[in-house]
């Protein structure tokens, strides 16, 4: 494959809908993303078959406007790429399957690409990124997934550890959905923090057996009892809509709760980057995913560190194509492609055989 290579990505692993057009280097030559966060905020998180639903209906015109923007047709690409898995199954075969149309009517590789490892090579499409020797320790986290990931060459990845419950974007939903606030939550609740004293409560930073896991869901049991009602009967609860919730008691101040919250969450996440970068005397570590764009915990753990830290822009800390691309240039580098015949990998882990048995060497 030549050095040059143009991609053409799709991405729809969840609730977003993103094409992207990736030449050399890598870089962006357009990058468009069709959200749905106002199709599930009246959930307070995503509806998995409504999400499928709606990346079956704008996935045409969001790779059309990607071509139209990269000002490109489909005898300049050189290869396809598509979001092969982590993620909702539904949503990933609206992507894969789109893709795969694409590759049989053009007759260009197509390579499935894993969705973590996208996050990770979205910092390569980063102006201020020096391209840092390896190893490197990329902490990944999003609504679905909290990861520690060592990188010790392009495409050859060590999982040291990560979340065994829930990740810290889903913490983040929920919990901002207990306090009331919007879908999602993770915004929601650094806006909300700002005006909040983070010493108000002292919530658990939880310890594991995995010197770098990580937990979240007795943070927010924690959080749940601080602020709630206590069961008495049936007056903990209300309804809103279907759904019965926890009733908030009255003196709870929702800035100090966010606070705290926030704080003991990217505690947690700090201490088990800043130790897992000592013990593999790595050179950088990769800060990505949605969570990523959390000012907090940027700030943290850039003080916690003695090594570079590198985060995407906000454009790029969400799912998108881009970087799904990005992924792709490195993996056409090396002379990969994907059999047409492969399937949605929705719980694929990122480790060193990522693609042991997903792609085929041309």
């Amino acid at each position: 494959m030549p050095a040059m290579s143009t991609i053409l990505a799709i991405e729809t692993s969840c609730d977003e809908t993103s094409a992207a057009v990736i030449s050399a280097g890598p870089t962006r030559r357009s990058n468009v993303v069709a959200s749905q966060i106002d199709l599930h905020a009246q959930y307070g998180g995503v509806y998995p078959e409504l999400a499928s639903r709606a990346h079956a209906e704008s996935i045409s015109a969001v790779a059309a406007q990607a071509m139209t923007e990269a000002d490109i047709d489909y005898a300049d690409l050189d290869a396809l790429a598509v979001t092969q898995g982590p993620g909702l199954v539904g949503s990933l075969l609206v992507g894969i399957n789109f893709a795969k149309g694409l590759a049989l009517a053009t007759g260009l590789p197509l390579l499935g690409i894993n969705h973590l490892e996208g996050h990770i090579y979205s910092l390569w499409l980063t102006p201020e990124f020096d391209r840092p020797d390896f190893p490197l320790l990329a902490l990944i986290v999003s609504g679905g997934h909290s990861e520690l990931v060592l990188m010790t060459a392009h495409g050859v990845y060590q999982r040291l550890g990560g979340t065994i419950d829930d990740a810290a974007g889903e913490a983040f939903d929920k919990v901002g959905r207990l306090l009331g606030l919007p879908f999602p939550g993770g915004p929601a609740i650094e806006a909300a923090a700002q005006d909040g004293n983070a010493s108000a409560y002292r919530f658990p930073r939880a310890k594991t057996d995995g010197a770098y896991d990580l937990s979240f869901s007795g943070l927010k049991t924690a959080v749940m009892r601080a602020v709630t009602v206590q069961p008495s009967g049936r007056r903990n609860q209300r309804r809103r809509g279907e759904e019965r919730i926890a009733e908030l008691r009255d003196d709870v101040k929702i800035a100090d709760v966010a606070a705290a919250f926030q704080d003991a969450l990217t505690d947690a996440l700090v201490a088990a980057t800043r130790r897992a970068a000592r013990d593999f005397a790595v050179q950088a570590v990769l800060l990505t995913g949605g969570v990523s764009a959390n000012t907090l915990l940027r700030r943290k753990l850039g003080a916690a560190l003695d090594l570079p830290l590198y985060c995407p822009p906000l454009s790029l800390c969400t799912d998108n194509a881009a970087m799904i691309g990005a992924a792709a240039y490195f993996r056409l580098r090396t002379g990969f492609r994907s059999p047409l015949d492969f399937e949605a990998r929705p719980s694929w882990r990122l480790s060193e055989d990522v693609y042991a048995d997903g792609l085929s060497q041309v």
